[in-house]
């Protein structure tokens, strides 16, 4: 798949990359809208296969942004970055390498706003706050929020409440059965929210040991990985990777309800119309997780943890009107929350990005030491 292909298909407008010859750092930042505001998004380490899947993640992290912002109701775009390297293991130093990664961001010019994602850390955003102030999720004592996990979790437990309520027929989450995939930093988290409103959780992670940890604090009950999907239960709660829901899962699933933390939960967009068509609602991910999102934000313009914590509990609403409108026919969920994010995006007045654009050459790429890709 060529680059602009997958710039087309996405409608991600720019690219940003860089390898940087000593460090070690191979990094990409995608930008895909900022009609309502600079880019914002966090930064993914992985251990990608190839290219191909590198920027296929990137590209599809940001536009999931710009749609989380605008339903959230924030003055940013959306954009992403990724590190391609093993979290557990990266190249060089972790500090000189987030430095490095800094000096890229900061020569976007305020452009894209950054912050963690999986396989980064409060830890490494302060160290980019050391060589640029373009950076959000910092720790508190340099002015920051802190973790966003807990926010994360925060509002995808209040979209759960509406799912329960409008879908379920439910006045409360006490008895819900809910299997959570994906125990880390924000799936345990929202184990405990469910379990401390009265939920029975069936829980699994690929790290046994965590899976274990958690269910031992919850009284939770354990399952292998590629068990989850069969195990029966009144919600599904995708809370790692995305791509959980699949054409090899989606069959598999026995619940009426998929909400979760994970970013990208469907693997494609005809699984949410699989979905619609068995009688399942799926809680756009980007509508219900954006609790983490809304938290950082709030450094933007001087953080207040009891308004970044209002506005994270407003996610119910927006979750009970993607539910109305899908449930008196409107269609299904996604197409609807697509549908309100292009209207909010169409209200901010400017023109649209280019949904095809060449890779525009970043600043760092010409100053940087070492070869820009």
């Amino acid at each position: 798949m060529s680059v602009f292909s997958i710039l087309d298909q996405i409608g991600t407008c720019e690219l940003h990359v860089l390898f940087d010859h000593a460090t070690g750092l191979r990094a990409v930042v995608g930008l895909h809208d900022t009609r309502l505001g600079p880019a914002i998004g966090g930064t993914r380490m992985w251990q990608y296969g190839s290219d191909d899947e590198a920027l296929l993640d990137v590209t599809r992290l940001a536009r999931a942004m710009t749609a989380k912002a605008a339903l959230a109701g924030l003055a940013h775009g959306g954009g992403k970055a990724i590190i391609w390297a093993d979290p557990a293991n990266p190249p060089s130093d972790r500090r000189v390498l987030f430095e490095a990664f800094g000096r890229f961001v900061d020569r976007l010019g305020g452009r894209y706003l950054t912050c963690e994602d999986s396989g980064t850390s409060t830890a490494d955003m302060d160290i980019v706050r050391g060589v640029t102030p373009h950076v959000l999720g910092v720790s508190a004592d340099r002015g920051g929020s802190g973790d966003p996990s807990p926010f994360t979790a925060l509002g995808v437990r209040r979209g759960i409440e509406a799912c329960a309520e409008l879908v379920l027929g439910r006045a409360s989450l006490a008895g819900l059965h809910v299997a959570v995939q994906g125990v880390g930093a924000v799936g345990r988290h929202l184990a405990h929210e469910l379990a401390a409103a009265g939920c029975r959780l069936t829980i699994t992670d690929v790290n046994r040991e965590r899976a274990t940890r958690v269910a031992e604090e919850l009284g939770a009950a354990v399952v292998l990985p590629d068990e989850i999907f069969d195990v029966e239960c009144d919600l599904f709660a995708p809370c790692a990777l995305g791509g959980a829901v699949s054409d090899a899962t989606v069959n598999r699933l026995r619940c009426r309800v998929v909400a979760g933390a994970a970013n990208n939960q469907l693997a494609s967009r005809e699984i949410g119309r699989v979905l619609h068509a068995r009688g399942i609602f799926y809680a756009p991910d980007y509508a219900i997780n954006a609790g983490g999102l809304i938290n950082v934000a709030e450094e933007f313009r001087g953080y207040d943890a009891e308004r970044a914590r209002e506005k994270t509990l407003a996610i119910r609403e927006t979750i009970a009107e993607i539910a109305r409108r899908s449930l008196r026919g409107d269609g299904p969920p996604a197409e609807i929350a697509d549908h309100m994010v292009e209207d909010r995006l169409a209200r901010a007045g400017a023109q649209p990005l280019p949904s095809t654009a060449a890779i525009l050459a970043s600043p760092a790429s010409s100053r940087a030491r070492g070869s820009a890709v």
